[in-house]
């Protein structure tokens, strides 16, 4: 990479990790920069879910204690971390040609999981039921797409856990968190093994997402969830296109 080509990825990264901590979406920035900057789509996808792996753990680290997973969860995280490693797998057996013309529509699909969120949100609120045959497997579906993309994947968790689990907004925000944490750990170990990373990148990256990931979960509460969530909506619709377009 060049000097405007790194302080692209940089970029994005430290913003990926603060976006992800708020409205989620980080994946939707650092994506396309990492394929702008010339990397393949199948090598730009393990090396942003690598990169972007410390992010998430600030994000957790961030949440009070209250908030975080208990041992009533270990199933769920057990089964979600199935699931992460099977969409890792697939991931790597996918030919890139193929991904090639599959990630414009998770690209877009994402966006527009990440638009909806607010009506999400609002549709769960106080209807939510513990549900725990629904919510294991929603959680093998959803991290299996995590370990495949990842895009949307904090939208697509929100909901699952709106739908299957009752307790307080925290405490399910800290499911999640945790859930994506586990996701990135599961991809990070696969891709780091088995994956075309760009380890320059990543290592680039990865204390920029740490510290945008801290940042975000501490001002999480202090800026616009709908205005950061707007920005990268449009963001990912534009980038979508152009994949769409740069595949056919």
């Amino acid at each position: 990479m060049n000097a405007g080509e790194l302080v692209l990825v940089g970029g994005a990264g430290l913003v990926g990790g603060f976006v992800n901590s708020i409205a989620g979406g980080g994946s939707l920035l650092l994506f396309p920069a990492l394929v702008a900057s010339g990397m393949g789509t199948v090598a730009a996808n393990v090396t942003n879910s690598v990169a972007l792996w410390p992010g998430y753990l600030g994000n957790v680290y961030a949440l009070g204690r209250d908030d975080r997973p208990g041992r009533r969860d270990f199933p769920v995280l057990l089964v979600a971390a199935i699931g992460a490693a099977a969409g890792c797998a697939l991931l790597l057996l996918t030919p890139a040609s193929a991904f090639d013309l599959v990630v414009p529509f998770l690209v877009l699909g994402a966006s527009l999981l990440l638009a909806l969120q607010p009506r999400i949100k609002k549709a769960l609120g106080g209807h939510a039921v513990d549900r725990r045959g629904a919510l294991l497997a929603g959680a093998f579906v959803g991290t299996l797409y995590g370990g495949y993309f990842g895009g949307g994947l904090g939208v697509i968790l929100m909901a699952l856990l709106g739908l299957t689990v009752n307790a307080p907004l925290t405490k399910v925000n800290g499911l999640k968190g945790a859930l994506q944490l586990l996701t990135a750990t599961v991809s990070l170990v696969a891709f780091a093994l088995f994956g075309p990373v760009d380890w320059a990148a990543a290592v680039l990256i990865a204390p920029l997402s740490l510290v945008g990931g801290v940042l975000g979960g501490k001002l999480a509460k202090r800026l616009s969830e709908r205005v950061l969530r707007a920005a990268v909506v449009t963001f990912g619709f534009v980038v979508g296109i152009w994949l769409l377009v740069r595949a056919f």
